[in-house]
């Protein structure tokens, strides 16, 4: 074909030297380098931007080369789709006809589907522009587009595969509404043209003539799903069944998998997004499918058993129980202890004079769905489909406690619902303690020399699978109760007792990998299974060295039920009576110095001690023998194993934590001391020390930190009174106050050597949240925020990080501390805590200031310029009168700064600002509304007001806030 009059025209060397060029690009045996490989990308790029690349179209689809044909193709899809507004509009109905006779007779031609797809978006995108104006300039165009193809010879397929396309891009095109809705009534008007489409092919006799033509019906009836109302979906299900059904009716059966596997795909689209979706078409699709399942169901499973692994029919299928599952579940739920006959829309070749119950359709669907979750072997290694049935137990649980029992006809005495109930929920948990039995199974490890020989994508699939195993367990846990806890424990004690000292542990591991899975979802109060796990009886025989993945399971398990051994009662040391936290405790401590056990140990400890300091404080000596071998722990775990110390030592009165304080702090303090004064000859290693040293005070102070949270606790009652004043007598010991002065001086050392240094600032920041507090939470080791307050300036100043604009919020939050008690006013800051946060704020905004006035600075710090506002922000909450105080340049420096950062694009640095110049006029104009003589006059009167703070300094942009014109006059009065 040759270019007609309207498209440019470009002479043939033009169009062979842009042909060599795809061909070098697109050819497998050119060696090409990234570098070169980008150069002719773009260089092809701009050649398609171009207006003449209009009549590149017709040449390359003319050309013998696949890949230029491809390009042709492409070319004409993106030239509609991105440059269609330099088309000449009088041209339109011309290209409209160019473009449906080029795709005819690129099918006609034997073009592959991949070009032919390309044409068929062009096509679509051209309809969707032309159709959309006023008048439509192509009113018809699918009914027409299908017959002109049809007369120029598409075959039905070919047909079939457009269709599939129209659908697809009407469905994910951006269109406004009223378009949208002339382009679905064009849609609706096909309708009956689509369904005899793929009707026609559906019908035709088995073993399908042609597998491409039924798999592109299928997948135009997929497409159009979203556009078929009900009335047309029903009468393609008997069609669809009988695509899965075999054509042999005695077995063995075969099932045909070029037409079993497209079918089964169209009915799970049918189940999950059509007008049947959501539990509709009890008769005309659950049902059918039930009895379908019912009679060749089991066949599938025997054939899948026998041959060791499932084939594409199997995966197939079960992906159809699973979308079944998920469809009908509710269904499945009402119907699992019912006697009622249903009465399905069935297919000649399944129609049967009689057909079972109800809840024997059931029983036999979950029969199925748990031989393949229980398929033989481990998942991602020898087979793939028992993950594809897990989502199915959260779903058929929610519709146990959701439906009601169905009821048989005329049965409405109440007596009959309570037992129709009761036999439902016989057969539910019969269901579910089979799964939680396969499933136990199913999470086992293999033996070490099994699993020698795996990947290491198979051992992560299967280590992915054991967490969703774990959820499901959690759905099972909802429907047994202690049923499910007992019968695991009862399998681990009946394990261990007829276990061989040659034998692995890996079933025992899978057990408890279980136990451990369903823990948020057992209720903290006394439980026996539990109490046999961790006694003696398990606990007591699970090994104490080697072991390997046991160990780290059952540490694991222990530290998730920490929280649960609150309800057992306190042991005191003079007491033999067993103490089933001191025995798990035990078997933690025990695996604190072996490398591969250390991390999971120390955290388990961690969170043992802090959920049962109270109960473990009488037993503090043996913290102290824990505490003498802490040099045979790995360093990156020992500030958790202090921390863990430190909880214990929290539940002391406050004048008895001061020596063991001082006997853990006195090392790593000397140790920290050590670092800094040989930073200068071994500065790598001394800084590694320092930030370990740095890390285990933040541990301890983080231990000391009480439970409770101080704004729960009411600081008038008698008893919290008498604490804080034991907790103020113990602080100021003269043996505490230099504790602190020393922990202060090692800040002030690290940050004078080291604040640049990224791992520092972490460490330190870590350290500073948890050495400060609210004075209703204050510790031993609790450091006023003033100092440190100042130390995050002078770091500040050196290198601006967000790290210490973090830090600076927090400490300036506690100069000024909320009350525990509702009161009608903020309270006051003091005027020690207004002059620290007055010279902090100064401090700050010069050193910020100045270093955002490079150009783009914020831009590429968007951390840190939302660090900084929402600094200035927390400052404008607490302390307002301070922005008064400033010095006139640098407020209003602060305030063009502030309306600068308008113009970022960076979403949270944007919000920063805008919240707090929100609040800054919000306050101001509370302020000016403030009745003189009120409680917080005394302060408003001593401020220094600059000209610019007048409450109208402040106005919403007129047009955007992204690039305001101009300060003055966006946001100020003009007077």
């Amino acid at each position: 074909m040759e270019n007609p009059g309207f498209l440019p025209r470009i002479s043939h060397e033009d169009v062979s030297q842009a042909a060599q060029l795809i061909q070098q690009a697109y050819n497998p045996q050119s060696q090409l380098s990234s570098e070169d490989q980008r150069r002719l990308q773009q260089q092809l790029f701009d050649i398609q931007k171009r207006a003449e690349a209009w009549g590149l179209v017709i040449p390359f689809l003319n050309h013998s080369d696949y890949n230029v044909q491809f390009f042709g193709a492409h070319t004409a899809q993106v030239k509609i789709a991105r440059d269609w507004s330099s088309f000449p509009e009088e041209n339109a109905p011309q290209l409209r006809e160019l473009i449906v006779d080029l795709t005819g007779l690129a099918i006609t031609s034997g073009r592959s589907k991949v070009i032919l797809r390309k044409l068929f978006v062009a096509i679509s995108s051209l309809a969707l522009k032309l159709s959309s104006r006023q008048p439509s300039q192509w009113p018809d165009w699918l009914v027409s587009t299908v017959q002109r193809l049809s007369v120029m010879g598409a075959s039905s397929e070919h047909l079939l595969d457009f269709l599939a396309i129209v659908a697809e891009e009407v469905e994910s095109a951006d269109l406004l509404a009223s378009n949208k809705s002339t382009i679905r009534s064009t849609l609706s008007d096909a309708i009956p043209m689509v369904t005899q489409a793929i009707v026609t092919c559906m019908s035709r006799p088995r073993p399908h003539p042609s597998p491409n033509e039924l798999r592109s019906a299928l997948k135009c009836l997929e497409a159009w799903l979203s556009y078929l109302p009900a009335d047309n979906i029903t009468p393609l299900i008997p069609g669809l069944l009988m695509l899965l059904t075999p054509m042999q009716q005695s077995p063995p059966y075969e099932f045909e998998e070029e037409e079993f596997v497209p079918a089964s795909d169209a009915l799970q689209e049918i189940m999950s997004k059509s007008a049947l979706s959501d539990g509709a078409g009890t008769k005309t699709l659950t049902e059918p499918l039930l009895v379908w399942c019912d009679r060749y169901g089991g066949a599938l499973i025997e054939q899948t058993l026998s041959a060791g692994f499932a084939d594409s029919v199997s995966r197939s299928f079960c992906k159809l129980l699973a979308g079944l599952g998920e469809h009908s579940n509710q269904y499945l739920a009402s119907s699992l202890a019912s006697s009622v006959v249903p009465s399905p829309v069935l297919p000649d070749i399944l129609a049967s004079p009689s057909l079972p119950t109800k809840s024997h359709l059931v029983h036999n669907y979950l029969k199925l769905l748990l031989a393949y979750t229980s398929l033989p072997g481990y998942h991602g290694v020898d087979e793939e489909e028992s993950e594809l049935t897990l989502g199915f137990w959260y779903l058929f649980q929610e519709a146990l406690w959701n439906t009601d029992a169905e009821l048989d006809q005329g049965e409405v005495d109440a007596a009959e619902h309570i037992k129709a109930e009761k036999d439902q929920w016989i057969v539910a948990k019969a269901v579910y303690s089979e799964l939680v039995k396969v499933l136990r199974r199913k999470v086992v490890w293999p033996p070490a020399d099994v699993l020698r020989g795996w990947t290491r994508d198979q051992r992560d699939k299967f280590q992915a699978y054991r967490r969703d195993v774990g959820d499901t367990l959690i759905n099972a846990y909802y429907i047994l109760r202690d049923d499910m806890v007992t019968y695991y424990v009862d399998e681990l004690a009946r394990y261990l007792s007829l276990r061989q000292p040659n034998d692995g542990w890996e079933e025992a591991e899978g057990t408890l990998h279980c136990i451990m899975a369903v823990q948020e979802s057992i209720p903290i109060e006394p439980n026996p299974d539990l109490c046999r796990l961790f006694s003696a009886e398990i606990l007591g025989r699970l090994p104490i060295s080697g072991g390997g993945r046991v160990r780290r399971t059952m540490i694991l398990l222990i530290g998730s039920y920490a929280s649960w051994f609150t309800t057992q009662p306190v042991v005191p040391p003079s007491s033999s009576a067993p103490s089933l936290l001191l025995n798990a405790l035990s078997y933690v401590v025990s695996a604190l110095t072996e490398p591969s056990l250390c991390l999971p140990a120390a955290n388990t400890l961690r969170d043992l001690c802090d959920a049962n300091r109270t109960a473990l404080a009488p037993h503090i000596v043996a913290f102290g023998e824990l505490h003498a071998q802490v040099a045979n722990i790995p360093d990156t775990e020992k500030s958790k194993v202090l921390q863990s110390i430190a909880s214990v030592i929290q539940a002391l009165p406050p004048e008895e934590e001061i020596p063991p304080i001082e006997a853990i702090l006195t090392p790593v303090i000397a140790k920290l001391f050590e670092a800094l004064q040989s930073s200068s000859f071994q500065q790598e290693e001394a800084r590694a020390v320092a930030i370990q040293q740095i890390l285990i005070l933040a541990g301890v102070s983080k231990g000391l930190t009480r439970t409770v949270d101080s704004l729960l606790v009411l600081d008038e009652s008698p008893e919290e009174q008498a604490e804080i004043e034991r907790m103020k007598r113990a602080r100021d010991d003269p043996c505490v106050v230099r504790l602190r002065e020393v922990i202060l001086d090692a800040i002030q050392r690290t940050i004078n050597l080291w604040s640049t240094d990224a791992s520092i600032s972490n460490a330190l920041s870590e350290l500073i949240k948890a050495i400060t507090a609210l004075p209703s939470d204050v510790t031993l080791l609790t450091l006023p925020p003033g100092p440190l307050l100042e130390l995050i300036c002078i770091a500040s100043q050196r290198q601006l990080t967000a790290v210490w604009f973090n830090l600076a919020q927090m400490l300036v939050t506690q100069l000024n501390p909320p009350s525990l008690l509702p009161t009608l006013f903020k309270p006051i800051p003091t005027a020690e805590a207004h002059a620290i946060v007055l010279n902090a704020l100064a401090a700050l905004l010069q050193a910020t200031l100045s270093f955002f006035s490079q150009p783009g600075t914020m831009e590429a710090n968007p951390d840190i310029v939302q660090a900084f506002f929402t600094f200035v922000d927390v400052i404008a909450q607490h302390f307002i009168p301070v922005f008064y105080q400033l010095p006139h340049d640098l407020f209003n420096a602060l305030m063009q700064c502030a309306i600068s950062a308008l113009s970022l694009q960076e979403r949270y640095s944007l919000v920063s600002a805008c919240t707090f110049l929100v609040r800054r006029y919000c306050q101001q104009d509370l302020d000016k509304r403030r009745p003189k003589g009120s409680q917080n006059d005394a302060h408003t009167d001593s401020w220094q007001v600059h000209p610019t703070s007048s409450p109208l300094w402040f106005r919403r942009p007129s047009s955007t806030l992204c690039k305001p014109q101009s300060h003055r006059s966006t946001f100020y009065d003009g007077h």
